[in-house]
């Protein structure tokens, strides 16, 4: 059924059923026979891999076929279960839906094409922001006619969206232009001043002096350390934020995604602390200057290996989401060239997050648009594989992956791992601050797709229609049938982004086999009636899987 078809239907459902009469689960719209799934669900166990294949000169390699790739998980070779060459996840244009139905399908939230997000970090020094800034307008300008998809986002205490997903250069460059440079939220203030750090002890008369001069100079050099532990945790806590974020605005679009993260620095790195791969061996697959740190300075005292030990589960969460996202990073050093050498701490841990995601860094240089560029010229070059693990024993390990290709002289890039998460069996997490924040972010989360639309009843109250699609939900066997746990939420915002009420209600029931059958084929059906509260501006609807904690959300304004 065609997506027009599809919206037809629903809106003609929504004026004959009447839901208030029927139970809280009603079967509607016919599932979309041309998006296969599109999320890693427990119940599949699909591995999918982007691969970036090139020669010795980084142009694209085409024409490989599925024979001519090899997968191996810890060692062990895996058999290649899907293959999707360069270009074939393209999809056409679609209709947009009509006014008053709001929709989070792949089809309406990014145009077809690999969708790339501009990412400038706000807490980065308020010059080098300043020349991102100009970069990103060259590179659109140079490159805007490519009909690719973009998006451009910012980063600060969370991630705010200035401009969704959209291949129209002048809105890309309008976006850009109304994105200001600001002074970072974060940065230690505390700077001793010149007499003090110059001042000396010694006797004599001044000698006093100079050990209370000596005193202070402690108390303020423990003060500033203080500072940096602190501006680093939270650090630390905003980008791994902004890294599940970014996983549950991509997760339910298909194939690869990039996000190039402008930046000077990362707080932490992704490398794995129960790794099979040897230090020689990472060191070994990173590219430029990251073969040049020590395996000292990666394995202790540096800033990035303090954080990552004291937040070694949420960045491995982080890490596991990027991952069932296909999100590659591809950081870009906005400090441009350093005269006083390479900061070799950063852009190495820049580098190793290129790696474990499967992009490429680009540091030291002064042109950082071609940095931007760098993940755009990919999209020719990137083939898709899956295979199901023969490792069934989901124990939340890291597991490396190996890609060959049967073809001499050529370069690879992908993800190079994933921990063995199972969501079902996650404990003391919180899914519900997971969906506030979630709504908080002003772009679609698209890991569970749903169509949506809400209509005035009686005076003061309206009714909000949810329809699921199920492929995109967790069903667990249970005795012969099939069980779902969801919940849905509808969200009052007023003009100043501040909520309203929220109302919920939840689907946590079995289903017999052909019921189930025609909840996958036609829908899942869900209302919700509420109150309007006085002042309300904005409906913000999400869907919860209470089961993996995927989320859903669309964003749209209150009314008819």
């Amino acid at each position: 059924m065609s997506r027009i078809r599809q919206l037809r239907y629903f809106l003609a459902l929504l004026l004959v059923f009447d839901l208030s009469a029927g139970p809280t689960l009603l079967c509607a719209q016919e599932a979309p026979a041309d998006i296969p799934p599109i999320t890693i669900r427990t119940n599949s166990r699909l591995v999918m891999v982007d691969v970036v294949v090139t020669d010795k000169k980084g142009q694209p390699v085409t024409g490989l076929k599925a024979e001519d790739f090899t997968a191996e998980e810890n060692g062990k070779k895996q058999k290649i279960s899907v293959f999707v060459p360069p270009g074939a996840a393209s999809r056409t244009a679609s209709t947009p839906p009509p006014p008053g139905v709001f929709s989070n399908h792949p089809e309406n939230v990014s145009p077809a094409g690999i969708p790339t997000v501009l990412l400038l970090d706000a807490n980065s020094q308020f010059k080098d922001q300043a020349y991102a800034r100009s970069q990103m307008l060259k590179y659109v300008l140079e490159q805007g006619q490519s009909g690719r998809p973009m998006a451009v986002i910012t980063l600060t205490d969370r991630l705010r969206v200035l401009q969704q997903f959209t291949s129209d250069p002048q809105i890309l460059l309008q976006a850009i232009k109304n994105l200001r440079p600001e002074q970072p939220i974060l940065q230690p203030g505390i700077a001793l001043p010149a007499s003090a750090a110059a001042a000396g002890g010694g006797g004599g008369p001044g000698g006093t002096m100079a050990a209370l001069i000596a005193n202070a100079q402690a108390a303020i050099a423990g003060f500033a350390n203080l500072q940096v532990g602190y501006v680093l945790e939270r650090r630390t806590v905003i980008t791994v934020d902004a890294m599940r974020s970014l996983a549950r605005m991509l997760g339910g679009l298909p194939g690869r995604k990039n996000v190039v993260w402008l930046t000077a620095d990362f707080p932490f790195d992704l490398h794995p602390e129960d790794r099979n791969m040897t230090d020689e061996e990472l060191m070994a697959s990173l590219p430029g200057q990251g073969r040049e740190r020590s395996v000292d300075v990666n394995a202790s005292g540096s800033q990035a290996a303090q954080a990552r030990e004291l937040h070694g589960q949420e960045i491995r969460d982080a890490e596991w989401q990027l991952a069932s996202a296909g999100i590659a990073i591809y950081p870009v050093d906005i400090r441009g060239i350093m005269t006083s050498g390479i900061d070799v701490a950063n852009t190495g841990t820049m580098q190793e997050i290129a790696s474990e995601t499967g992009g490429k860094a680009y540091t030291n240089q002064n042109d950082i648009k071609l940095g931007i560029a760098l993940a755009a010229s990919d999209e020719k070059a990137s083939y898709s594989i899956g295979y199901y693990p023969d490792n069934k024993k989901w124990d939340g390990k890291y597991r490396n992956i190996k890609v060959k290709v049967a073809q001499g002289d050529i370069q690879l890039r992908h993800r190079k791992g994933y921990f063995a998460v199972d969501p079902t069996q996650a404990k003391n997490h919180n899914f519900e601050q997971d969906v506030s924040a979630a709504l908080d972010v002003n772009a679609p989360a698209t890991q569970i797709t749903f169509m949506a639309q809400s209509k005035p009843t009686d005076p003061g109250k309206m009714r909000v229609v949810f329809l699921i699609d199920a492929h995109t939900l967790t069903a667990e066997d249970s005795s012969g049938s099939k069980k779902m746990n969801v919940t849905m939420y509808a969200s009052v915002y007023d003009q100043n982004g501040k909520n309203m009420g929220t109302r919920t209600t939840k689907v946590d029931r079995s289903f017999d086999a052909a019921t189930y059958q025609q909840i996958l084929e036609k829908g899942m059906l869900v209302p919700i009636d509420m109150d309007i509260p006085a002042g309300g501006k904005e409906l913000r609807l999400a869907v919860l899987d209470n089961k993996t904690g995927l989320i859903g959300t669309v964003t749209g304004p209150l009314g008819p």
